[in-house]
């Protein structure tokens, strides 16, 4: 007969044998810096009326948990049979934003349900990955016919953000996308042609002769790398053209805050006291905190609240001021360690869906942190994309778990193997 002890052994061992192969790294990872997110966010609201922000932000965070564990016992190939589905609904709510949603900050992103602002957008990037994945794990369709559903299948979430308009979403959507779509393995040179548009488009308004040599170099990776050469670069060239044509006329209907994010972060100085106040105090905060930091709730820039936006867009720069070098650094090598986990699992994954998903979900976080980043110490524009896990944001918090999820469940449902061609 077993002892009571044997008993209890055996009782959590069923318990947990449905997260028997979770990432427990990965899951580790999150949780901390979740919870080192509220202690920044309190400390951010110490001498603000956002007092309750940082035990909301655990709250969130415990209940993203419990929604990341669930997933994870799923077989994730269930979402094969109900990816189009999740598309469909959250490409709804998106318009629902348009018609009927909540307007902060110049863009019309959340709607309000019961006193809670949700913000669909958030949603919509965990739906993408999904979608995507479903798509492109399909290897039986020419690799030009995956590439335009892929397009496809993005254009519209994209478009609908636009429409907010919340740029550094839809920049998300794009990384997602491009990230997804060479992991499939489509051809390197068609993607940096998907993208070139993009780049036209900055490059026209930016620096006109630039844009001559961008549109000449398309032009030779389209004759070197599309199988129609003649029909190919002359729509690379027209693409690109066009794209410079368009990126003028839109140029004339952002708003001059929209404008100022895209353009003073070069030179904040230019409008100290208007579109660059908020990069110029977050340098001030991260340069002050020096090698140690001045220690929770010491943080003059933070205290005194010169960065506005700090417990959100600029949570960074209370870490850098109040921990110092040392603390950033740390903050750092997690989201290196975490990024390095969704690899091992994209590549160890025995199913292209898996494979896929892993991949689009490393897309998301580490494009947020690296923009996040950037922009609080001045080498990225403003975009309002909050730094995962650390930003206060319920709908983001809450959206980032259930990605989580689904790489956990990637890791717990599957035997080990590399990723096919």
């Amino acid at each position: 007969m077993l002892n009571k002890t044997q008993n209890k052994f055996l009782h959590w061992k069923l318990l947990l044998r449905g997260w028997q192969q979770i990432d427990w790294i990965l899951m580790t990872l999150v949780v901390i810096l979740t919870f080192l997110g509220g202690v920044s966010i309190r400390s951010a609201a110490l001498t603000s009326t956002r007092g309750t922000d940082w035990w909301q932000h655990w709250l969130v965070g415990l209940i993203g948990v419990v929604i990341a564990f669930a997933i994870a016992r799923w077989q994730y190939k269930a979402f094969l049979h109900w990816h189009w589905l999740i598309y469909a609904i959250s490409n709804i709510t998106l318009i629902i934003v348009i018609l009927i949603g909540v307007e902060a900050n110049g863009a019309q992103r959340s709607i309000n349900i019961l006193n809670f602002n949700i913000i669909p957008s958030e949603f919509a990037k965990v739906s993408l990955i999904i979608t995507q994945a479903a798509i492109l794990q399909n290897r039986s369709n020419p690799k030009v016919t995956l590439l335009l559903q892929a397009l496809g299948v993005t254009i519209i979430p994209w478009a609908l953000v636009v429409l907010q308009p919340d740029l550094g979403t839809s920049l998300v959507f794009g990384v997602i996308t491009l990230s997804m779509l060479y992991w499939a393995n489509v051809n390197p040179g068609w993607l940096i042609l998907m993208g070139s548009p993009m780049i036209a488009a900055l490059l026209y308004n930016l620096y006109l002769p630039s844009w001559f040599v961008w549109v000449g170099l398309m032009s030779l990776l389209a004759w070197f790398t599309i199988p129609w050469r003649v029909v190919g670069t002359f729509f690379a060239v027209l693409t690109n053209v066009t794209a410079g044509g368009i990126g003028g006329f839109m140029w004339g209907l952002l708003k001059d805050y929209q404008k100022d994010r895209l353009t003073l972060f070069l030179q904040p100085e230019k409008d100290p006291l208007g579109g660059g106040y908020h990069l110029i105090q977050s340098r001030i905060a991260i340069g002050s905190g020096s090698m140690w930091g001045r220690g929770l709730h010491q943080g003059t820039q933070t205290q005194l609240n010169f960065i506005p936006e700090q417990h959100t867009d600029f949570i960074f720069s209370v870490i850098g001021e109040e921990l110092g070098f040392v603390g950033s650094a740390l903050v750092l090598i997690a989201f290196w360690w975490l990024c390095l986990r969704l690899i091992l699992i994209a590549q160890n994954s025995k199913e292209d869906f898996g494979s896929l998903l892993a991949i689009g979900v490393l897309s998301m976080i580490a494009f947020q942190v690296l923009i996040n980043v950037g922009m609080t110490i001045g080498l990225a524009p403003v975009t309002g994309l909050p730094l995962p896990f650390l930003s206060y944001g319920r709908s983001a918090l809450l959206a980032n778990f259930i990605a989580l999820g689904l790489v956990e469940a990637v890791s717990n449902h599957q035997p080990r193997w590399h990723f096919r061609d």
